[in-house]
């Protein structure tokens, strides 16, 4: 199961499920999740993708992303996966979600519908290290300029996502 995506059409109706792999080498429109998580001091913790990921590997992005296995709520998968990757345990808040496609490396597709989340956490990371290289807290001013010097060390995504207009209405707690 944790090998599957969920396919969706662009009203977020689901309509079946495929291997991970094969889903993004067709560029098949499915359901992920990023999560942005601040601490206290409103500086956002950021993931180096570890080495061994099938794609986008050794950029960074937000503190956490997946995809939702099939019949489980994306607010879930989104806490599950924090902790998986991250070690962290914290209430994630629904933002906004969006929709995109771009081509990646090693000729896949990333065609998804990404709810973002995010949250506050104080909490030190503790990595899994097939998933992450590194972390660090920024400041989202550091982490915009940063990425408009070098916006080939950032995931797609995670660009997308410093964009958008509800993450740029959004003011960290």
């Amino acid at each position: 199961m944790r090998d599957l995506v969920v396919l969706v059409d662009e009203n977020d109706n689901e309509i079946g499920y495929l291997d991970k792999l094969e889903a993004h080498q067709k560029g098949m429109l499915h359901r992920a999740f990023s999560v942005l998580i601040f601490n206290s001091a409103g500086e956002l913790l950021l993931q180096k993708r570890a080495a061994g990921k099938y794609h986008s590997a050794g950029l960074w992005t937000n503190t956490c992303c997946s995809h939702p296995m099939p019949n489980e709520r994306v607010i879930d998968a989104a806490s599950r996966r924090l902790k998986e990757e991250m070690g962290l345990t914290c209430e994630t808040n629904f933002l906004y979600k969006f929709l995109y496609r771009t081509p990646l490396d090693n000729n896949l597709i990333e065609h998804e519908l990404d709810y973002v989340f995010t949250g506050t956490c104080d909490e030190e990371p503790v990595i899994d290290s097939d998933e992450v290289a590194e972390w660090k807290f920024v400041s989202l001013a550091d982490v915009q300029k940063d990425v408009t010097l070098h916006p080939h060390q950032y995931t797609f995504w995670f660009k997308e996502i410093l964009k958008h207009p509800a993450f740029l209405e959004f003011v960290p707690a």
